[in-house]
């Protein structure tokens, strides 16, 4: 008789059927292992080891070679869905092919990140899509279909949208609170999310590091309340690294380990990535919060059978019927060939007086400058690169290598200090240099080299190329471009060829040592120690070693001997050329990355000289911007003829670059977020209240450098023919586009809408729809937009759900957020919101219409919110609410000690709170209020006061 396979076996079963009997066979230890990042094997059932997390935000990462796509940022200035599916696509299969290879690689991958760029000081930016909700979520869709793969049953791999929630600050960012309103928190934060989550391609979410009002998010009620609720299937919540130590240890949230691990276990979190590969501490506070009462099985038994029904859908359990599981798509010609189309379309064209395009067969002298002429930078979620593509590469390559000069613009110095000049050793190239897993030399284990000799301080000087990234932060290269770098050991080596790593090892600051002329001290950034000379060579206090230079002694001191300004260098490459190319950017492991946020709009003072000098000798002078965040070039787009932007390209990178530059290809891409004009135009960046502070493209009401959708082109276009018609829950919107202009190329018509007259404060303008089209000289394309009606709504504090006004709105049409070509308006019929119905309802504080200084925090530590008073006037405004006949008196629900000043019309009455047991020891206060009719209601806070609700009594009472 052949005997039956056990039912989790059995493919003819539904996969919920097949987790229950799978679930029921594990025993309670090995079901509280599966919670843990690296889930063990479970021999007896045959089941292997298992683990969530595998980056792959623009390629596979972290796990050698990969095919490097353009950063997020950069597929989000495509405004391309279908190209990005593309993307995701074959990022999909190289993890599927990688894995096959290698079990370290997970399926279960880490990506896309939908955190919006609402600040661009923000150091992650370059992993976000947009500032817009709407066009982030489109992105977002693309690249997740693509990744999940499109059979029915199994997915490719399975997406986790990272960070939830309001997360855009990397100071303090484990510790610090986002004060998320319930307007922007629906309108904003939460559309992200939701839009990609509702499409159907996204297996998980991964909670930030922060708080949001005061409540860490991973025990946010949100994941329950609203994530869970916007789908039918099952989803996986993934801790972020470290995050449920941050509970107790940075954030003090709760007393003890087992308390934080059970709330956020409750709250929805499902696999805990803490510990690295060591799941004992984790599996132990598990266990510790089971023995307390505060979990019990069916809790662990919940989050288990999430991970299970994850496991299920990546063909785990069924080999033979997994349409990826032979998966062999690695680094193909295909690949390439979308990591170049990928990098032309995300190329954004700012400014062009003309000068561009460049015409390769001219014979003219280009002159390609600047820092990162030369470089292909890659970011701490790129891939080993196999291929490679500078933008003088790029260019040697299209208009010949002799018509290309080139000029990197570094400054070339040497360093003196009383020992003599710092000098770099020759290095002994028969010993075994330091080898990845793949064999091959791994920039990021070469920043750890101890096999070459550390410099040295003598007779002979060596010479070296500084760079000034800004912020008073500076890299050293030796000639053959080596930088400069400290190993574990303190030593100072010319190791690594890029910075990199999770702390960066090749950055200094070279610091004026006062009552010294010309003396300076070097103090490596990543140790925080000073650089000194020792008898057995350059280096920095090692772990547990104190050495001459440091405490009392900080460091040697150094003299500076410039032999040659990169802007003279830059000069003379300019004055020979034709048209010079000048390159600026950033690195993105530097001044501006996870761990640390930008502090200024600025581009470094070195590369501000450099393009100035090269304009000075050549008027011809074009500066292409290759970062992973905006910059204020207000003088450079003042003054020179042309500027373009991409965030960094990856492996074509150059090549793209190159291609647009000659015409051969129209660029296409459009600015993903808003280029202001300075730092003075930005919020305080834990200011997350967009509707009050005015921020991105919605609210901003100033004039920006460069708009939201800004982006030209070689050719004109011209639109015509809108209309646009309610049909019943949509908005049917049509337009025509046509090229008149000499060349083929792209154009991206964006749809808007606008409420003519709202109630409240609305977005100045909203997108609403996209379309990325080609066209050839004369042809004309017409294009359809659907727009649900409930797009043009809003969240409405007053009564607490989604509402879409009656009136006007008006559908804009146009090549940017500002350069609207064509508008209709469509009449929405529907109920108005009404006055608040404060005597039924009552006022939840953290409801209001506006606010000045306030700051939103938990009301318990399992869910609400309250009102507490932070900087400034610490006012609240609740307009038009309705008191009918009248009232007769006012209840406050709050904590803490200090006062609540309540004004209506001319009444105003104080009531204070006497210190209470603790921040959510909430008592009722009740105090006279006298107040009829419709009025707005204004609230002042004073001491520590926690406000969480307002009711009030009437006359009849």
């Amino acid at each position: 008789m052949t005997e039956q396979p056990q039912p989790f076996r059995d493919p003819q079963l539904p996969f919920a059927k097949r987790v229950d009997d799978l679930l029921q066979r594990l025993t309670l230890d090995e079901r509280i292992a599966m919670l843990h990042q690296f889930a063990p094997a479970v021999d007896r059932l045959g089941l292997g080891a298992f683990r969530t997390g595998q980056e792959a935000l623009h390629g596979v990462a972290w796990m050698g070679p990969a095919t490097v796509f353009p950063q997020a940022v950069g597929l989000g200035a495509t405004w391309n869905g279908e190209l990005v599916r593309r993307v995701g696509e074959a990022v999909g299969n190289e993890v599927r092919a990688k894995r096959a290879e290698d079990d370290r690689v997970g399926l279960n991958v880490w990506a896309p990140t939908v955190n919006l760029l609402r600040n661009p000081l923000w150091g992650r930016g370059e992993e976000g899509y947009s500032e817009d909700a709407g066009l982030t979520s489109a992105i977002a869709v693309a690249y997740t279909r693509g990744l999940r793969g499109d059979h029915p049953l199994y997915w490719r791999t399975a997406p986790v949208l990272k960070h939830w929630l309001a997360h855009n600050n990397e100071t303090g960012r484990d510790i610090t609170s986002s004060s998320v309103s319930p307007r922007v928190l629906h309108e904003y934060d939460l559309k992200a999310f939701r839009d990609a989550v509702q499409a159907g391609a996204v297996a998980g979410v991964m909670p930030a590091y922060n708080l949001v009002n005061g409540r860490p998010n991973h025990v946010s009620p949100l994941l329950s309340k609203q994530l869970r609720a916007w789908t039918d299937r099952s989803l996986v919540v993934c801790s972020d690294a470290g995050a449920p130590s941050n509970l107790v240890d940075s954030e003090h949230y709760f007393d003890t380990h087992e308390e934080a691990t059970a709330a956020s276990l409750r709250a929805g979190v499902d696999s805990f990535t803490d510990h690295g590969q060591d799941s004992a501490p984790m599996t132990g506070r598990i266990r510790g919060a089971l023995e307390r009462g505060l979990l019990d099985e069916h809790d662990i038994d919940t989050a288990v059978r999430r991970l299970l029904e994850l496991r299920f859908s990546l063909g785990e359990f069924d080999p033979e019927l997994d349409p990826y599981a032979d998966t062999a798509a690695f680094d193909t010609e295909d690949h390439r060939a979308l990591a170049l189309e990928a990098a032309e379309q995300a190329v954004v064209l700012l400014k062009n007086d003309g000068l561009l395009p460049l015409d390769p067969a001219a014979g003219r002298t280009v002159a390609v400058v600047g820092l990162l002429a030369d470089a292909c930078k890659l970011d701490w979620y790129s891939g080993t690169l196999i291929h490679r593509s500078t933008p003088l590469d790029g260019l040697r390559e299209r208009f010949g290598a002799e018509h290309i000069v080139h000029a990197e613009g570094v400054d070339l110095v040497r360093l003196k200090c009383a020992e003599g000049w710092l000098h770099i050793p020759a290095a002994d190239e028969s010993r075994e240099p330091v080898r990845g897993a793949e064999g091959a030399l791994d920039p990021a284990l070469l920043a750890g080299r101890t096999d070459l000799p550390p410099l040295t301080c003598g007779d002979t000087p060596s010479d070296l190329a500084l760079v000034d990234w800004g912020n008073g932060v500076i890299t050293l290269r030796e000639p053959a471009g080596r930088y400069l770098s400290v190993a574990e050991d303190g030593f100072v080596r010319a190791s690594a060829d890029e910075p990199g790593g999770w702390i960066v090892q090749e950055t200094f600051r070279w610091e004026a040592v006062e009552g010294h002329a010309g003396g300076h001290r070097l103090l490596h950034v990543g140790t925080g120690r000073y650089v000194s000379v020792a008898a057995d060579g350059v280096k920095v206090a090692a772990r547990g070693e104190e050495i001459s230079g440091t405490a009392d002694a900080p460091g040697t001191v150094f003299e500076m001997e410039v032999t040659e300004r990169g802007e003279d260098a830059v000069a003379r490459a300019a004055a020979s050329a034709d048209t010079v190319i000048v390159v600026a950017g950033n690195d993105a492991h530097i001044n501006g990355r996870e761990t640390e946020d930008r502090t200024t709009l600025d581009l470094p003072a070195q590369q501000e000289r450099l393009w100035r000098a090269a304009h000075a000798a050549n008027p011809r002078t074009v500066l292409a911007v290759t970062s992973a965040y905006p910059y204020a070039l207000t003088d450079a787009a003042a003054t020179l003829p042309a500027l373009l932007w991409t965030a960094h390209g990856g492996q074509a990178a150059g090549t793209a670059l190159a291609r647009v530059l000659a015409g051969d290809v129209s660029p296409a891409g459009r600015l993903p977020q808003t280029w202001y004009t300075s730092d003075a135009e930005l919020p305080g960046l834990l200011d997350y209240d967009i509707i009050g502070s005015r921020q991105t493209y919605l609210y901003y009401e100033g004039a920006p450098l460069y708009p939201f959708g800004h982006g030209l082109s070689y050719s004109e276009f011209t639109y015509g023919a809108l209309h646009a018609e309610r049909d019943g829950d949509l908005v049917r919107v049509s337009l025509t586009v046509t090229n008149t202009g000499s060349v083929a190329a792209d154009e991206v018509p964006q749809l808007y809408v606008r409420a003519v007259a709202p109630s409240v404060v609305r977005p100045l303008r909203q997108l609403a729809g996209h379309h990325r089209l080609h066209l050839a000289p004369g042809a004309a394309e017409r294009v359809d937009f659907l727009v649900p009606v409930t797009e043009l709504g809003h969240w409405d504090v007053a009564h607490g759900r989604w509402t879409v006004e009656p009136g006007t709105y008006e559908i804009q049409a146009g090549a940017s957020s500002t350069d609207i070509r064509l508008i209709a308006v469509v009449t929405v019929d529907g109920e108005p919101s009404g006055p608040r119905p404060v005597l039924t309802r009552g006022l939840e504080a953290a409801d209001y219409d506006e606010q000045l200084g306030t700051e939103i925090v938990d009301r318990t530590k399992v869910e609400g919110d309250a009102v507490t008073a932070g900087t400034g006037s610490n006012e609240l405004l609740y307009r038009r609410c309705d008191f009918a006949s009248g009232t007769s008196g006012v209840e406050v629900s709050a904590a803490g000690e200090g006062a609540v000043l309540i004004s209506v019309a001319d009444t105003t009455v104080t009531v204070p709170v006497a210190a209470t047991d603790g921040p959510y020891d909430y008592r009722t206060v009740r105090a006279a209020l006298n107040a009829s009719g419709t009025a707005d209601l204004r609230v002042t806070l004073s001491g520590s006061v926690r406000l969480a609700r307002i009711a009030f009594t009437g006359d009849d009472a």
